[in-house]
């Protein structure tokens, strides 16, 4: 069984109503990020990176249109870092859940992956149904608590809690000696 990091909604602009709310959160979570996506590229990782990402209702964008958008706003800080490289897989969303009709089930199935590691945004949202997806299609998940951020922190502490024991998730941390198994 392998492993996937799937980053959720990293690629943005950070021009939306909670963007204030969420933009401490992400830049504390930011080193996290780093390091699990440092760790899934390491060169001895047979870890696939995928990102799933919003495409924030523009129907006709793609991947190097949502990069550059991002790139050339406001808080391209938070997203130059934690750009795709070239091995990279990418996946446009329309909702909250990295699988609602979006190809990433078929694509894990694809590459023989049954286990999956979410950092990204937002905890008590897309990272909760994204986990909630995962669980009910019997793949395993893992969230390193420090590499996922959120608008508001009570309810992504009580979001980790669900994710942890009604879906059976591991919640660790980014160095985690068996992040990605």
């Amino acid at each position: 069984m392998r492993t996937a990091l799937v980053v959720i909604d990293m690629i943005n602009t950070y021009e939306h109503e909670d963007a204030e709310r969420l933009l401490p959160s992400v830049r504390d979570a930011l080193p996290g990020m780093l390091r699990v996506l440092d760790r899934a590229r390491a060169k001895d990782s047979d870890v696939e990176v995928i990102y799933v990402n919003d495409n924030f209702g523009r129907w006709r964008s793609n991947h190097d249109e949502l990069l550059r958008t991002a790139l050339d706003g406001p808080h391209s800080d938070l997203v130059e870092p934690l750009r795709p490289d070239d091995d990279s897989l990418f996946v446009v969303k329309a909702r909250h859940s990295i699988f609602y009709e979006t190809p990433l089930e078929y694509l894990l199935g694809q590459h023989g992956i049954g286990r999956i590691v979410l950092c990204g945004q937002v905890t008590e949202q897309c990272v909760l149904y994204s986990a909630l997806d995962a669980h009910i299609r019997h793949l395993d998940v893992t969230v390193p608590r420090d590499a996922v951020a959120h608008i508001h922190a009570d309810l992504a502490d009580a979001a980790l809690r669900m994710m942890e024991r009604n879906m059976g998730a591991d919640v660790t941390d980014s160095s985690a000696e068996g992040l990605f198994g």
